[in-house]
């Protein structure tokens, strides 16, 4: 029977395999030159008009502000 810890790192393999599979979505959507859809930094929306006006955008307009100060 499993324990504790066992079950703990089970779960911890899972979350860790999510985090993965989002990295090389991202990863995957940055190498076909595609804006991203949601910004990697705060996680919001990046609104459609945005997307278009700036191909390969990967934060929203706020957080861009932000790392560009």
């Amino acid at each position: 029977m499993a324990d504790v810890t066992d079950n703990a790192s089970d779960v911890e393999a899972q979350f860790i395999e999510m985090a993965l599979n989002q990295q090389r979505a991202k990863t995957q959507a940055s190498a076909a030159g595609e804006s991203a859809e949601k910004c990697q930094e705060c996680g919001d929306t990046i609104p459609e008009a945005r997307r278009k006006a700036i191909p390969h955008c990967r934060y929203c307009t706020s957080c861009q502000r932000e790392l560009e100060r």
